[in-house]
């Protein structure tokens, strides 16, 4: 067996290496990576600072089709590329120019909604050109001068600078290798305010889980309202389960939630994260998955934890009912970083932030990514024309700006088990990570972004206030104890990855007084995250036996591997009640020793000293011929390609 493996194999690897599949699969690769175009456009949400009331639905509406017009013309160009390559003449002429007519035109219809409430902006038309982008070897060139003014990426550089060599992920737009950091030379960084009196210390807690039971769509409801497939990348959501594009206040209002505390009926969502590791969702051939870029393996989280904190310098107020909040620029990487708000880090590192890369952690750590939410409030409006303005981030010292009172600030902070991608292979050992993205933002990670909408009781919105006003700890998730987070492992040592507290991973708490009404599935007594109580003491072994290993969780990311459809078209894609793959802790009597066998209670008979009728029938002996016959099999395989090689390299 031997023998014929290793002359399969070295001829698999000898014809690889001599242009074969492996070969030619990386090139066809290389070159849909190289070639990728991607659109970049004005973003006209952003210049919108003002929209009356009575334009708004309709405004929405038109942005929401700019959106859709970007998207079809990444589809033409990306189906087109080789044609292109051909004749680079035909992007324009097909593609660009058909897309700046319906740009323009969606723009009058823009102009002529807010002339008709008063209100006409001058310069629209001005928006209506966009430019194309195709990714060069050694960095991503460009065809055109940037549209808006050639605004710089969060790194300083234009969009058009800084992605480097490496592969572009499994969609063909990225990540590329450039887009990671290892976090053990980023140097601390994060600092907060200091605390005044009259400040407000307290923090409040919603215990939502982390989506395992799969409710994810491509929808927008804050940005696009009505409009399907308004994100053009997927979400995770937890908290409000009648999360779509189609959910108006009161559907929101009378939803169930994953939540532990049913008086928080709030949407909480994000991008997914995914692995791009070959693998396919349901959503590869969807809008908002696959056919935009969005390829490749959903990752559940490990951990999610939702707090709202207090003001340095002054009380808090409540959150109006129906207060909507976007934190981050999910544009990002084509605006430029006004608007961005990205934190990535590793448990055990988190006193440093990195804006623009995805982070590499060592062993033991995990992946975070972290929101911190605006918590200053106009005092008028739940939303924005352009989502943003209604709502702002404290200054330095705390403070709100003029006009704005503090609101309890959103702290979210979600955390993957996922390895550190070998970047060297582009991914191909270990898998790269990134998040949904629009097409033209390359899967950056300062697109990062997240949602909120407050659909808290109005009750138990003035609990929250009181309690962080008063200084004390409270909420659903105040029982958790904080997540430990590993140490940085030094010289010859590797961190150990930290068991979660219960309620802090996928098992959802449930209220004591009353049966808890979620939709997750409940988790199995088999987890590999064992509900343990944080103040019991590790039993001590009996006197004179043996110590005993206790099993580590699996280091392998929480994926699953498959989603089940919704509705046809548009991105809403819900899981069924599947679980990620858990791991038995084994009992203290079943654990050995590595490279020993487990202890039978009984010793077996030598077979040495048994008859041979003993030993086993005839199907027993024919079972222990196998290996031969399979051995025959490759050794005869591996002379085959061998004369096959050898026939074609002469």
């Amino acid at each position: 067996m031997l023998g014929g493996g290793g002359l399969v194999a070295v001829n698999v690897y000898a014809s690889a290496t001599e242009g074969g599949w492996d070969q030619r699969s990386a090139q066809n690769q290389n070159a849909q990576v190289l070639s990728a175009p991607t659109v970049y456009c004005p973003d006209v949400g952003s210049r919108l600072t003002d929209v009356p009331d009575g334009a708004r639905t309709e405004v929405d509406g038109e942005l929401a089709r700019l959106d859709q017009q970007i998207a079809g013309a990444y589809r033409q160009l990306s189906e087109s590329a080789e044609a292109i390559r051909q004749n680079a003449g035909l992007a324009d002429q097909a593609i660009m120019n058909p897309l700046k007519e319906q740009r323009a035109e969606t723009l009058r219809r823009i102009g002529d909604a807010l002339g008709r409430a008063g209100g006409r902006p001058q310069g629209l038309d001005v928006l209506a050109a966009c430019t194309l982008r195709s990714t060069g070897q050694g960095g991503e060139q460009s065809t055109a001068p940037q549209a808006g003014g050639g605004q710089a990426g969060a790194d300083g550089a234009t969009p058009s600078q800084g992605a480097g060599a490496g592969a572009g992920g499994q969609g063909g737009n990225g990540p590329v290798t450039a887009d990671y950091a290892d976090i053990t030379t980023v140097q601390p960084n994060v600092t907060a305010p200091p605390e005044r009196s009259g400040g407000s210390t307290g923090t409040f807690s919603s215990s939502c889980g982390v989506n395992a039971n799969g409710l994810f769509n491509s929808d927008n409801v804050i940005v696009a309202p009505g409009v399907s497939n308004g994100a053009h990348h997927f979400h995770d959501y937890i908290g409000n389960q009648s999360n779509n594009a189609f959910a108006g206040d009161q559907d929101l209002a009378n939803a169930d939630t994953s939540c532990a505390d049913k008086g928080d009926r709030s949407t909480y969502y994000w991008p997914v994260l995914r692995l791009q590791n070959g693998k396919q969702e349901r959503d590869a051939d969807k809008p908002g998955g696959g056919t935009e870029g969005n390829a490749g393996q959903i990752v559940t989280a490990k951990q999610v934890t939702l707090t709202f904190e207090g003001n340095p310098t002054s009380k808090v107020t409540g959150m109006p009912r129906l207060l909507r909040i976007i934190t981050g620029d999910a544009k990002a990487f084509v605006n430029g970083p006004a608007n961005a708000n990205a934190s990535w880090s590793c448990t055990g590192f988190e006193d440093r932030q990195l804006r623009d890369k995805y982070p590499l952690c060592p062993a033991g750590s995990d992946v975070v990514r972290t929101f911190r939410f605006q918590s200053c409030w106009d005092g008028r409006n739940i939303d924005s024309a352009n989502h943003r303005t209604h709502v702002a981030f404290e200054a330095a010292d705390g403070s709100c700006p003029t006009g704005f009172q503090a609101i309890p600030q959103l702290v979210q902070r979600i955390v993957y088990a996922v390895d550190a991608p070998s970047l060297d292979d582009g991914g191909r050992t270990v898998p790269l990570f990134a998040v949904d993205s629009f097409p033209e933002q390359l899967h950056k990670p300062v697109t990062d972004h997240g949602d909120f909408i407050d659909v808290f009781d109005d009750s138990l919105m003035r609990t929250m206030v009181d309690c962080i006003n008063s200084g004390r700890t409270c909420g659903a998730g105040a029982a958790e104890p904080p997540p430990a987070q590993s140490a940085e492992p030094t010289a010859g040592q590797t961190a150990t990855p930290v068991t979660p507290p219960p309620g802090t991973a996928s098992a959802e708490p449930s209220e004591p007084s009353e049966p808890a009404v979620s939709s997750e599935p409940a988790e199995p007594s088999g987890s590999s995250e064992p509900s343990v109580p944080v103040s019991a003491e590790p039993s001590e072994p009996p006197a004179g036996a043996p110590a005993t290993e206790t099993a580590a969780p699996s280091g392998l990311p929480r994926v699953y591997a498959s989603a089940s459809p919704r509705k046809p078209g548009g991105g809403d894609i819900s899981r069924p009640t599947q679980r990620p793959e858990t791991t038995t802790t084994p009992s203290a009597a079943a654990v050995v020793p590595a490279g020993q066998e487990s202890p039978s209670t009984a010793a077996p008979a030598d077979p040495r000293t048994q008859p041979q009728a003993v030993q086993g029938g005839l199907a027993a002996t024919g079972a222990t011929l196998w290996p031969a016959v399979f051995g025959t099999l490759l050794l005869a395989g591996g002379f085959a390609l061998l004369w096959r090689t050898r026939r074609n390299s002469a």
